[in-house]
Parts: structure tokens; sequence; C-alpha cells
């Protein structure tokens, strides 16, 4: 079906309730956030749902153009789930935006019984059967941040200026100054986040210890590490580094001490991340903190933020980008992609980073 033919059939579309199936995971979430704007503008009277995972839900609350949340457990029983998919159908949506496109996301999309149901080419798990229509060009191999905007498009406000708003507080906002209002007001912000949902993700601790400490050295960095709080002994092995290479380093560890806004929070008051391939990558991208970004797994091209503000890294091994959550290699070559992305490759992209952002800065205040 060609994109012109969906478009006609959009058009058509007068929405009173729709509904975003968009779950998880983090990242995920964050770059989908930009086609709220798109939605209201198009559909500017109608209810927005949004279908999350509960423990990101948090980061929803509060948005203006979001009615509901609808929080989804997903260690769940079946009576659960029979209640939860009743109350869908309960809620009479007319046009439903499947972008998880997973076996239990299909199945949330056909409980609804919406009569516009419309999905990605990246579909898997048979959820493509809930569909009346695929928005076209969104398959895997479009870039992630891409495949969403896709839907901006196919409504035709794909010129619009991408945005990520959240809804954070004064008191979120205060708390994250607070946090860090012992920082050297004129030296740069780190912030570390060194976790990641797969272990082929995890670029080794030490290394971003490493790291960390040329900025501390070099710029006079303040360090922030965040992450959540499961990635608590990952950040104290950092912390704990970070002071035997740097004694008089100044670093802060927040990991598990914030919530979703709280850490946004973090980021804003941040002036640059050193991060795996995760969601707080996409949050900070969003929300203009640029970053330096570590690719082993996963493609920089198909999961790194956009702009030409942030300084990506990946590796150079032969399975790199395979998006394997186990490593492929066995025996001393296991994980061999960690080593080869050497640290001085990633300093050397994070002083970029620092030195083009600071210069920027004094242009402007000179």
């Amino acid at each position: 079906m060609s994109s012109q033919h969906i478009l006609s059939q959009l058009n058509q579309i007068e929405a009173k309730r729709i509904c975003i199936i968009k779950p998880s995971a983090l990242g995920d979430v964050v770059q989908t956030l930009p086609i709220l704007p798109v939605l209201r503008e198009r559909f500017p009277n109608a209810e927005i749902s949004w279908i999350i995972r509960d423990s990101f839900a948090n980061l929803l609350e509060g948005h203006p153009h979001i009615n509901h949340i609808i929080p989804f457990s997903r260690r769940s029983s079946v009576r659960y789930w029979w209640s939860f998919l009743k109350d869908l159908k309960q809620r009479q949506f007319d046009l439903v935006l499947d972008l998880q496109g997973l076996l239990r996301t299909g199945i949330m999309t056909t409980a609804t019984r919406a009569p516009w149901r419309i999905g990605i080419e990246a579909a898997r798990e048979g959820s493509h059967l809930a569909y009346n229509l695929t928005i076209p060009d969104t398959g895997r191999l479009v870039p992630a941040y891409l495949k969403y905007w896709r839907v901006a498009d196919a409504l035709g406000l794909g010129e619009t200026k991408r945005q990520t708003d959240l809804a954070l507080s004064e008191e979120d906002l205060n708390w994250a100054k607070s946090k860090l209002s012992c920082q050297e007001n004129r030296a740069p912000t780190l912030a570390i986040h060194a976790g990641a949902q797969w272990i082929t993700k995890r670029w080794p601790p030490e290394s971003f210890a490493a790291v960390g400490a040329k900025a501390i050295r070099h710029f006079r960095s303040n360090i922030v590490l965040v992450g959540t709080a499961d990635e608590r002994p990952l950040t104290n092995h950092i912390e704990q580094l970070l002071h035997k290479f740097v004694p008089t380093g100044n670093v802060i560890n927040l990991a598990g001490e914030t919530t979703l806004k709280q850490l946004a929070a973090v980021l804003i008051e941040s002036d640059f991340l050193l991060t795996n391939d995760s969601g707080p990558m996409h949050l900070a991208a969003g929300l203009g903190t640029p970053v330096t970004g570590i690719f082993t797994c996963t493609s920089s091209l198909r999961s790194g933020p956009p702009g030409d503000q942030h300084e990506l890294v990946s590796t150079n091994v032969d399975c790199a980008g395979s998006y394997q959550k186990r490593c492929p290699k066995r025996g001393p070559q296991n994980l061999c992609c960690m080593e080869e992305l050497e640290i001085g490759r990633v300093w050397q992209a994070l002083f970029r980073l620092i030195t083009r952002h600071s210069a920027q800065r004094t242009g402007k205040a000179a």
C-alpha cells in the first residue's frame, strides 16, 4: 500500500479516543514522545491514552497532550490480563497505534476492537495480524527515532519540529539543582550512565572510570553517576575507582535515588552524558544534553539519537551491531568488543564533545 494511499485514509479519520501502545523500553518510549504534539495538532479534541509499563508511567505524568495513562504490569496473572483487556475494549478507542509490535501488544490492539488499528512493518510475533493499516518505511533497519516519526509523516505533519516534552515540576528541577549544587560552578558536569539491560551493551565500569578520571584531570569535570537501584553496585564500583584515580575529584552517586522525572532533571542540569546505548542516552538527547554514546552490539545508525551535536562511538569487531543479547563468541573472544573499543577512542570522542560545545558557549557569551 502506497504512502499516499495511507495518507488519504488517515485524513478520513475523525478520532475522539486515541490509544498509543508503547509499553517499553525507556529509550523507545522517549523516542515516541515527539509524536504527541503531532497527534494533538491533527486531533485537537481527542482524548489521548498511552499504554506503558508501570515502572515507566512516572515519566508521562502531567504531560499536556496525554489524557489517560494506562499502566501495564509485565509480570501479571491470567486474571489480570483478562481484566486489562476487558478494560481496553470498554474504552471504545477509535484509533490505536501499536508502536511496539510484539505478541502482547498485538493482543492489546485486537482487544480494543478499534476501527483503526495501525502498526509498523517491524512488528513481530504475529502482531501484524491485529492491524488493518501498516505505516510504510518502518522496518527494523529504519533508525528507531525515524520509525516512530513516520506516524507524523503519515498524518501529513512530518515537517513539524520534533520535540521531546516532559512535565517536569519545579520540585523535580529544584531537587536536581540541590543535588548538584555542591559542584564547581564553572567546571562542566559530566553525567555517566554505565548500565544497560543487555550484558552485550555494557562497556566495562573500569573503562568508564578511566574516561571519567581523564575528564576530571583535563576539564576539572564534576561527575554525577546515574542509574537504577539494581545498578547501584556498578556505580559504587565506578565511584571507588574515580576516588582512587583522582582523590580530589568531585563525584556524586545518584543511582537508585531518582524517579524518572528526577533523572530527567539531573540530565538537564548536566552539561554532558557519557553512556552506553540505553534509555538515559535517549532521555538526555531528547532534552538537549549532548551525549557521548558507546555502541557495541547495537548500531549507532539504527539506535543512536538524531542530530550532529553528539559523539557516537562504535566497536569494529565483525559482529558489531548484531543486536544479540548474548555474545556469539566463545572462549577468549567472548565480549571482545569491550576490549576492542578502547578507552582512548571513547576519551577522544568525549574530548571532542566537551571542547566543541565549550567553544560554542564561549562564542555565544562573547
